[in-house]
């Protein structure tokens, strides 16, 4: 929903007054180019669009030069090469400040947006549009041609001033497929190699302090863009072709070997928009906590009837092995099991229980329940509880038969599915996404995408579209080491820029480094039970797991009651404080509480942090936060009272992998 400031919409047409931009005439070694300058409304970020036998494009903020120039093109098989040799036909400017009010809100349900535009038409139906926000910059291109048209190739550079520190999201598969699910690598641009490549969204840090993550939005009918090293200060584009055949690897019902590729990226049609390549910019990594870029940049919702979309907490079975205890029947994946995960649920106020992976017959037929799972009597029961049924597909067998399969899930009364393992980012695969979105709201669905590339703007479009995982989350705690509390404190600042994540927390079993141990059936975490509880707060997401068991939870009711009750969207959110991969400070607010969250590495922290953001009202604080035996014992965690007001400071105590966690409630 858009609601206008004015009732002019504040958008005026080439105003010196109300937008910055200047068009001049440079004399150049080549020859004439002419330069276009774009800055944000606030004018602290700077875009130059230099037009001589290329298009290029570079950014700054304030007296920082960012981005140096860098080039931008489409290739078509028609011979068509917007962007290169180009031939301005004339230019539009616009200047926007109006509201968007977010209908599930991840971060803030009230978004301001403000930017300033520049389009350039080109010769033989092409534009290129230029942003400038207070939050980054951004272009895209669009067409306006006649039937379908080949894309053989998209130029993008990226050339940075400097050699910038990233963390590096990387993966090895020469057909850019994988689960999307990084250990970030923190290195200097210039020591990624040519033949490396790696995926967006790609975190930052210039030497003068501002930060950037660079990313894309309003992806669809064309493939996400990867990117490979230069062995220099830049990156350069690259992206999946047409998979035109392809076939599943021998013993296996998911993983996929693509055996014959198209000329081209994308065949789609001659007139549209092409997706928005994203530069967010900050002046520090607690900004980027805060930043909708992405959302802001995405096509706006599409569905009508939007009331039955509840967000909210599930009870998960796959990361616990539904490995529940203290039962008088066989815990499993039967009918039994699945009625005890709706009870827990009932009795916590949860919305909703995941029935994951081992319900169906995956690699045949995702239409039939295993021996042992009666589906419409699990979906009666919770339903007489209150409790809704998200039910696991795997994306093949349910793509081929995708109306079937939601009908039947319809009829049986699910509330939504998670659909898993997609594994790809092609163009076919990005119009699964949004054909699952379509055909799941038709019905009242909701959707979780797993084993997905990042999310692009689709959960604006498609309110139904939850959240989305491609994030190396708890799960993978069950098969390695990776998951570590510096992990846990990069993720704010890199993969949820681009929208929500399903990192799945809540770990019940909570150890130190040197005592952590790969045990499928009862995994653990590393870092303390509180940095787990953080996550709540701290981490995006409207569909948010209680991941560990059942049999656990109910063992601690008064620390399960406080994680239930926390939201899972936002009024507003805040980055307190925060540095990629050491720490994170984040204030929510839901209606009329404020919660906090924090979280540390591997190092003990202590925090003041000031309460400038409470209005004049006194607040009483629960605190949750590590006991006084979490260095030794990571599960230990004490409860504590207290009371402040606007201008109080709070005082932050983490220990070696810990987290605090604080909701404070009006009183008057």
């Amino acid at each position: 929903m858009i609601k206008p400031i004015t009732k002019t919409n504040h958008i005026k047409f080439n105003t010196v007054k109300t937008l910055i931009v200047f068009i001049t005439v440079l004399l150049s070694m080549a020859g004439y180019a002419k330069t276009y300058t774009l800055t944000s409304p606030d004018r602290q970020i700077r875009i130059n669009i230099v037009i001589d036998k290329n298009i290029s494009w570079s950014v700054s903020r304030n007296d920082e030069t960012l981005l140096k120039l860098s080039r931008m093109a489409l290739h078509l098989s028609n011979g068509l090469k917007p962007g290169e040799m180009p031939v301005i036909i004339k230019d539009e400017t616009k200047s926007v400040n109006q509201i968007i009010t977010a209908i599930i809100p991840v971060r803030n349900r009230i978004i301001p947006e403000q930017y300033n535009e520049l389009k350039l038409f080109l010769k033989d139906g092409f534009v290129i549009t230029f942003r400038a926000y207070n939050d980054g910059a951004a272009y895209r291109f669009e067409s306006s041609l006649p039937g379908e048209i080949e894309v053989l190739d998209e130029i993008a550079d990226f050339n940075f001033n400097q050699d910038c520190t990233v963390d590096m999201p990387q993966d090895n598969d020469p057909d850019l497929q994988g689960a999307y699910e990084p250990v970030f690598k923190d290195q200097k641009l210039s020591e990624i190699p040519k033949s490396q490549y790696g995926f967006l969204p790609l975190h930052l840090a210039g030497s003068k302090g501002s930060k950037m993550v660079l990313t894309e939005a309003d992806l669809y009918d064309y493939p996400n863009l990867f990117f490979y090293g230069t062995a220099g200060n830049g990156i350069t584009a690259t992206f999946p072709k047409v998979v035109l055949a392809n076939k599943l690897e021998k013993g296996s019902d998911r993983k996929e070997i693509v055996t014959k590729k198209a000329p081209y990226i994308a065949k789609t049609k001659g007139s549209r928009t092409f997706p928005w390549r994203v530069l967010i910019i900050s002046p520090d990594d607690k900004g980027l906590l805060q930043t909708d870029l992405v959302y802001k940049l995405s096509t706006s919702n599409v569905l009508k009837n939007i009331a039955w979309i509840k967000p909210g907490k599930v009870a998960w079975d796959w990361w616990n092995a539904n490995n529940i205890y203290g039962v008088n029947f066989k815990a499993g994946i039967n009918t039994e099991t699945y009625k005890y995960y709706i009870d827990f649920a009932a009795e916590y106020k949860l919305p909703y229980i995941i029935v994951d992976e081992g319900w169906s017959v995956t690699d045949v037929n995702t239409l039939v329940p295993a021996a042992g799972m009666d589906m419409p009597e699990i979906i009666r029961y919770a339903k007489s509880k209150k409790v809704g049924v998200i039910l696991w597909v795997l994306w093949q067998p349910f793509d081929r038969q995708m109306d079937k399969a939601l009908d039947l899930f319809a009829k049986w009364g699910a509330a939504g599915i998670k659909v898993d393992f997609m594994g790809r980012a092609d163009q076919y695969v990005v119009n699964f996404y949004e054909r699952t979105a379509t055909a799941t709201a038709k019905r009242h669905l909701l959707v979780d995408f797993h084993g997905a590339y990042k999310p692009s703007g689709l959960n604006r479009k498609y309110p139904n579209a939850i959240n989305f995982e491609s994030v190396r989350g708890l799960e993978m705690n069950k098969f390695d080491a990776t998951i570590t509390p510096e992990h846990n404190v990069t993720i704010p600042f890199t993969r949820m820029a681009a929208g929500p994540v399903d990192y799945t927390p809540g770990a019940m079993i909570n150890t130190s480094k040197k005592d952590f141990r790969v045990i499928f059936s009862e995994p653990m975490s590393m870092g303390t039970r509180v940095q787990q509880a953080a996550m709540y707060v701290v981490y995006d997401g409207p569909l948010q797991m209680l991941a560990d068991n059942p049999s656990a939870y109910k063992r601690e009711p008064k620390y399960t009651h406080f994680i239930a009750q926390i939201p899972t969207v936002w009024d507003r959110t805040i980055g307190l404080a925060g540095e990629d991969a050491k720490y994170v400070v984040t204030a929510r607010k839901n209606g009329n509480k404020w919660y906090i969250g924090a979280m540390t590495n591997w190092d003990s922290r202590e925090l003041n942090i000031p309460l400038t953001f409470l209005n004049g009202k006194r607040y009483k604080v629960q605190i949750l936060q590590d006991g006084v035996n979490a260095d030794k014992h990571p599960s230990d965690y004490r409860f504590t009272n207290s009371y402040v007001k606007a201008g109080d400071k709070l005082s932050i105590k983490m220990a070696s992998g810990g987290g605090w966690v604080a909701v404070l409630t009006p009183i008057n």
